[in-house]
């Protein structure tokens, strides 16, 4: 049930999104890049531009909602009467007034064993704290405080919207350099296979560029873990946030012990601690050891 809901929302944002840009296009009057002059360079560029940002943005409008919908979170209401809700929001409170934050994020949880935790929404106004069960009941309070800070931080920092321009950057770099790389190969071959070359030439390139794009998108991201690693740090404390970090990689440890004895945790998707060097390329987060070592040395 979870996984069909799932996969209907994911076609349905993606449905709008086409909808909305193709809107947008239209809008603007962007010609066909493609004449029997060769490639209109600035449609094509206004082309790439617009699908390239448009898809990141609408996703970064919609991810509050699609993290609750997707998640299952669990709003907390400010004026809980649960004295255990009620502690979690006041810390996640008293975070966002000292970094600064004008409007206070929402604040929920949601049903999971893992140890989780992220921060999400289109600006630092329009922010969600979310937290799994399993970490609320696993983690002792210290340890919380960090994550907490961590999460706090990445809203604080503006890191959803930095990530969503860098993909956006990367989207039309992709696209645009995929089409002009496909229309030059694609001119040494005869006329009446052209086109079919080169659609077939900017699919392949779209597939191997945009793995190239994920290494740099995910260098970005390690960049702001460790930024917010540090922010967690100077919200809660280096203690804190250090026992934060430990916490999680005691956890994948045990857990990819106990996958290695035929347990089920884990064992589909397994997060590791320590990725080879280099599924670490297209790693968000940076090794664990890593930002525990950073953040005992800061």
């Amino acid at each position: 049930m979870k996984l069909g809901k799932r996969i209907f929302l994911f076609m349905a944002v993606n449905i709008l999104i086409i909808g909305t840009i193709s809107i947008v296009t239209s809008v603007l009057g962007l010609q066909p890049y493609l004449n029997s002059k060769g490639i209109n360079y600035q449609s094509l560029m206004g082309f790439c531009i617009v699908w390239g940002f448009g898809g990141a943005f609408i996703s970064l409008a919609l991810s509050k909602i699609m993290a609750k919908w997707m998640m299952g979170v669990k709003i907390i209401a400010p004026d809980t009467q649960d004295l255990a809700q009620q502690k979690l929001v006041q810390k996640i409170y008293s975070f966002a007034r000292n970094a600064g934050l004008s409007k206070m994020p929402e604040v929920g949880y949601y049903e999971s064993d893992e140890l989780n935790a992220f921060a999400t929404g289109p600006s630092k106004n329009n922010s969600l704290v979310a937290v799994s069960t399993g970490l609320l009941a696993r983690m002792n309070e210290k340890e919380l405080d960090g994550v907490l800070a961590h999460e706090v931080a990445h809203i604080a920092n503006g890191d959803m919207v930095t990530m969503t321009l860098i993909q956006g950057v990367m989207n039309a770099f992709v696209m645009f350099l995929a089409r002009v790389v496909g229309h030059f190969l694609s001119q040494f071959v005869d006329e009446e296979k052209r086109a079919w070359v080169q659609f077939a030439m900017v699919f392949v390139l779209e597939i191997l560029l945009g793995i190239l794009g994920m290494i740099v998108v995910s260098f970005f991201s390690r960049q702001r873990e460790y930024r917010a690693d540090a922010g967690g740090a100077a919200l809660a404390n280096r203690d804190s946030m250090v026992a934060a970090l430990e916490r999680l990689k005691a956890n994948y440890n045990l857990a990819s012990q106990e996958d290695e004895q035929g347990q089920p945790a884990l064992a589909t998707l397994k997060i590791s601690g320590k990725p080879g060097k280099f599924l670490k390329l297209f790693s968000t987060h940076p090794d664990l050891d890593d930002r525990i070592a950073r953040l005992k040395l800061s």
